[in-house]
């Protein structure tokens, strides 16, 4: 399974990144883009489509008069993927502040056999009794607690390291 998933990541980022580079760089229509980049012109237009869908990507569509036929000239949303990095990363910190405030201000029980975790209240109420019948036994949660910091340090880091790649 690891295999095709790391397939399917390669895939996606040998096409998307080229893609949303030549936008970047002022190539505006789904021809042009799949002339640049060598990737299958209705691969490029649903890479586009998907980038329209999630804001980060725009267009114009205009009618050829001689032709009849409409281009669409695409416009790469910098500001909307900014935007929209740094409110997954504030959503990532308010969640991870909220885990550290909960296992910082709890007591936690376990079930030796790993059915149940629960916070000394929620223990107290099932008398400190697992559905299982095993008594539940006090967790260590400091590990837990270092696990949450670092992982508050790295989102930091990666939206601070984002910020100034975006600010230069």
């Amino acid at each position: 399974m690891q295999f095709i998933a790391d397939d399917i990541k390669k895939t996606v980022e040998e096409t998307i990144i080229p893609i949303i580079n030549s936008l970047i760089n002022g190539t505006d229509t789904d021809e042009e883009i799949a002339k640049e980049t060598g990737i299958k012109l209705n691969v490029v237009r649903k890479i586009l489509y998907k980038l329209y869908d999630l804001k980060i990507a725009n267009y114009k569509r205009s009618k050829d008069p001689e032709t009849q036929w409409f281009t669409y000239s695409w416009k790469f949303e910098k500001e909307e993927l900014i935007k929209q990095v740094r409110e997954e990363c504030e959503k990532d910190l308010n969640a991870l502040n909220e885990e550290l405030d909960k296992e910082e201000n709890n007591m936690f029980f376990v079930c030796p056999y790993g059915h149940i975790r629960c916070t000394f209240d929620e223990a107290s109420d099932e008398e400190f009794l697992c559905e299982c019948g095993e008594e539940l036994e006090f967790q260590d949660n400091s590990e837990v607690i270092e696990q949450i910091k670092s992982a508050i340090d790295v989102t930091k880091s990666d939206l601070d390291s984002f910020t100034e790649k975006i600010e230069q």
